[in-house]
């Protein structure tokens, strides 16, 4: 605790200097792993990079998704706010890959809510005031880049980025700047685990450890030995990143996050509510390396936006979930985290969870049905297509059945002496005082939650008519050479972009800047102005010549 303490007060010493100089702030994100890591205790994955990384860093050991499957989770991360508040939980809504694309669902099962009501494609129309936190970065001054995945149950708006695109990188940051830059690695991918099926296997299947929860057989350990080759592969791309920072000459002056976005791919694994699906790596290091070591605080993905905002030393906007856990604004460390579970793909339930340093509570909506869902895109994992052989032969044993069984109301998990989370104490009546505790965290858990709606009324409130609404157009106002920009629409961000001439072909990925506060523009040149609001279309681009 006291190197935590130490890298606190070193993190707000960086963010009263912010005016003068504010820091550098890199995330390395990959896909789909949980804590299976040497520095967690699991070396069957050899990690040099990352192991020389955690050597310099500060190791989290309690750092938990909001949701255990990608979108709902990274909407949680780009907006500060469970996506329970934000009507984002449901994975997927369609129009949300990259920045303005659509996903068509592939399962030939018709998509329904918990009601059995058809789901149409949409993008999730967020609260008026919720923005993406990059947005607050470059009205502060920095360059935001991605590259590349966005998957946030909305297109991504163009006011968040500089720069949104596989191109995208901090060395495009203009002279003196400093930035804010994003890596996403897919390598450790649920998907990879058949679509490397040519590629070598590294780790050998006969030395890796079987989950109690699974089968061991042939096809298991082979499948769990790809997803730790997979992760050798990641640490690979993990460490050519660092590589480039540390030939700009900026590894020092950047501080670097790493984490994996929702828990491992296995069965059992990824879209689980259980630590399982929930628990990530997670690791910071501080500006000069500074401060290293480890720390059982808890941490939410909701508090991703709030941190960075307070080590840019911004404070966070009231609305949102999160609080900081590092920086200027850093708060009083929480006691919980929270969890939610609605559709993954084709099938729909509802579960919440809250979650202390010892204990895992979780409330089942819908206790009739079962815990296993028949999610087609996960059964082109070969140990999950082995699985479901062996249970429809009765060939597994007790602690493997658990995943399908019933549901009960409640259920209840003593995660230090049960990290697999296979023992329900929800009945048990010398669990009754934790039960009856966690039961009031989760009822005491302030943000909204849609909960209270079906999916289907959801998308109505969203999309009235099931018709995407559109953001106004941008009103320009000039006097003299000042130029003011606003929209009717409210909630809507401007961006805008200044060209000599008409005609321009413009990249809606990169080129647009944020406009936070009056221009003040030559005559003759053409002002392009846009105006978005999320999970809305956005709108017309209105082209200007300044007299």
């Amino acid at each position: 605790m006291k190197k935590l303490i130490l890298i606190i007060v070193a993190c707000i010493s960086i963010a009263s200097h912010a005016q003068v100089q504010q820091p550098n702030i890199l995330w390395i994100v990959c896909e789909d792993i949980s804590p299976t890591l040497s520095m967690y205790g699991d070396a069957a994955a050899k990690t040099p990079h990352l192991d020389a990384f955690a050597k310099e860093a500060m190791v989290f050991d309690n750092a938990f998704a909001t949701v255990g499957v990608c979108a709902p989770s990274r909407s949680s991360i780009i907006t500060g706010m469970y996506a329970t508040s934000i009507g984002t939980m449901h994975m997927r809504t369609g129009m949300d890959i990259q920045s303005w694309g659509k996903r068509t669902y592939k399962t030939g099962i018709p998509i329904t809510d918990i009601n059995g009501d058809s789901i149409i494609q949409y993008a999730a129309v967020v609260p008026a005031e919720v923005k993406c936190f990059p947005e607050y970065l470059r009205a502060a001054g920095y360059f935001c880049t991605n590259n590349q995945k966005t998957d946030y149950q909305f297109a991504a708006p163009v006011t968040a980025w500089d720069q949104n695109n596989n191109k995208a990188h901090w060395r495009n940051a203009p002279k003196g700047k400093p930035f804010f830059s994003v890596f996403n690695i897919d390598l450790t991918h649920e998907s990879k685990l058949w679509k490397h099926d040519k590629l070598p296997l590294t780790v050998d299947p006969a030395q890796v450890k079987v989950p109690p929860y699974l089968q061991d057989t042939e096809t298991s350990r082979k499948t769990i030995a790809r997803n730790y080759s997979n992760i050798e592969l990641m640490d690979k791309k993990f460490g050519a990143i660092v590589a480039e920072l540390k030939k700009d000459g900026l590894y020092d002056n950047t501080i670097i996050f790493f984490y994996s976005d929702h828990g491992g791919p296995l069965p059992r694994q990824k879209r689980e509510i259980l630590d399982s699906g929930l628990k990530v790596p997670f690791m910071v290091k501080s500006l000069n390396s500074e401060i290293s070591g480890r720390t059982d605080q808890m941490i939410s993905f909701v508090d991703l936006a709030p941190t960075i905002l307070s080590l840019a030393h911004l404070k966070s906007p009231k609305y949102m979930d999160g609080q900081a856990f590092l920086g200027a604004y850093n708060a009083k460390e929480r006691v919980y985290v929270y969890g939610s579970s609605d559709r993954f793909d084709e099938f729909t339930d509802r579960i919440r969870s809250v979650r202390d340093k010892q204990y895992l509570y979780l409330k089942n909506y819908y206790p009739d049905l079962k815990k296993y869902k028949d999610v087609g895109y996960r059964k082109q994992v070969p140990l999950m297509v082995d699985l479901l052989s062996l249970a429809s032969k009765d060939e597994l044993n007790n602690l493997q059945m658990i995943w399908f069984g019933d549901k009960t109301t409640e259920e209840l998990y003593d995660c230090k002496e049960d990290p697999f989370n296979l023992n329900n104490l929800a009945e048990d009546p010398a669990y009754t005082t934790q039960l009856k505790r966690m039961r009031k965290a989760l009822k005491a858990q302030k943000n909204k939650d849609y909960a209270d709606i079906s999916e289907s009324e959801m998308i109505a409130e969203m999309w009235p008519g099931n018709k995407q609404p559109q953001t106004s157009a941008v009103t320009v106002k000039q006097k003299k050479k000042t130029i003011q920009l606003c929209t009717e629409t409210k909630g809507a961000s401007i961006v805008y972009y200044i060209a000599k001439k008409n005609n321009l072909k413009l990249d809606f990925n990169s080129g647009w800047q944020l406009y936070s506060k009056p221009l003040t523009l030559e005559k003759g040149v053409y002002l392009y102005t846009m105006a978005e609001r999320i999970g809305f279309k956005e709108s017309e681009i209105l082209i200007t010549k300044i007299n």
